[in-house]
């Protein structure tokens, strides 16, 4: 290593030919695998790129066209069980197809603060897997009209002319309810999510459905917001309790919501199923251990994961970037939150 350099010294090509006795070029075809290099040269040159700690500058590799095997996973909210697990699956996935992930986690990508990284990293990255977007961000318009290999993940605010992978939020929606009008409960509440990515106007659309197909007028005051988190979950559900006629039972558009709106259930006093019912949307690993466990929709994580790196490494492959919109469904999943109305109980 040569005088005075840290492991943050940035070592160049020119002193790896140096070292190696070649020219720039011959020890940049030996490190990029390109052209004619005999075997004693590539090896002399990788033994010197290795004494010296050379990495190669990745964004100068894109730049000349060359192969990073990147893929950039740009995300607006780092913090939710759903983000985590998709994460997760979608991570197993592209290590296996051989590709490496860098997380970029924004408020906003188009932002003046953020605009000049997105674009870097974009640059850096092979394609994009945008995992719950901000449908106020205008980066996706930006992508959109660029044409650039990336695929969205859990998006339902809007048409967009990119490929989607998304759950059967309305479709999943409506059967939640459809469950609990089975088991004779009529005054339902809704807690709802924040609008960025669609999904919770999607699962309030299948919610309204369900109560129009059977014969059931809507009542604004069951509806109330949250914003997809455990702690809004509880005041939004208190707002439903403290109605003049509460709900005898609760669908939150997501467990974590339906979680706070658990424990703001006991503090009251009251018992799930027997007081009320509570059915969530996602069936996050905490829904299967909650007392009782949360009746709730099962996205399908390691699938959606999964297909949404095997369609990005698609359009990596030379497919058309175009509108396509990969649904999966979300399977009911009965637990012991839901319960029969009691007979004493308000269905009026």
């Amino acid at each position: 290593m040569r005088k005075g350099s840290t492991a943050s010294s940035a070592i160049t090509l020119a002193e790896v030919a140096k070292t190696a006795g070649v020219s720039s070029i011959t020890a940049s075809r030996a490190i990029r695998g390109l052209g004619y290099v005999s075997d004693a040269t590539r090896q002399r040159v990788l033994q010197a790129a290795q004494q010296l700690n050379y990495q190669p500058d990745m964004l100068a590799k894109r730049m000349r066209g060359d192969s990073g095997n990147l893929i950039g996973v740009f995300i607006n909210n780092f913090g939710s069980v759903v983000m985590h697990e998709l994460i997760s699956a979608i991570s197993q996935e592209a290590r296996r197809l051989g590709y490496d992930l860098v997380v970029f986690h924004a408020q906003s990508f188009n932002e003046p603060g953020r605009a000049a990284t997105s674009d870097m990293l974009r640059k850096l990255c092979e394609g994009l897997l945008l995992v719950l977007p901000n449908t106020f961000d205008q980066y996706l318009d930006r992508l959109e009209q660029d044409r650039f290999p990336c695929v969205l993940v859990n998006f339902a605010a809007r048409k967009m002319d990119l490929p989607v992978v998304v759950c059967q939020n309305r479709q999943g929606a409506r059967e939640a309810v459809e469950h609990l009008l089975a088991l004779g409960h009529r005054r339902i509440g809704f807690i709802a999510g924040t609008p960025f990515t669609g999904q919770s106007a999607e699962r309030q659309r299948g919610y309204v459905d369900a109560l129009c197909a059977a014969g059931l007028e809507i009542d604004p005051s069951l509806i109330v917001e949250g914003d997809f988190t455990q702690v809004s979950g509880f005041p939004a559900a208190e707002r439903l309790l403290s109605l003049a006629t509460p709900p005898t039972a609760i669908f939150a558009a997501n467990d974590e919501m339906a979680l706070g709106a658990l424990d703001a259930i006991r503090t009251r006093g009251l018992s799930v199923p027997d007081d009320l019912s509570l059915i969530g949307f996602d069936d996050i690993p905490a829904a299967r251990y909650a007392y009782p466990a949360l009746t709730t929709l099962a996205q399908p994580f390691a699938e959606m994961g999964v297909r949404a790196v095997r369609e990005l490494v698609e359009l990596l492959k030379g497919k058309e970037v175009a509108a396509q919109r990969v649904e999966f469904p979300t399977p009911m999943v009965v637990r012991g939150s839901t319960g029969p109305l009691r007979a004493a109980g308000n269905n009026t």
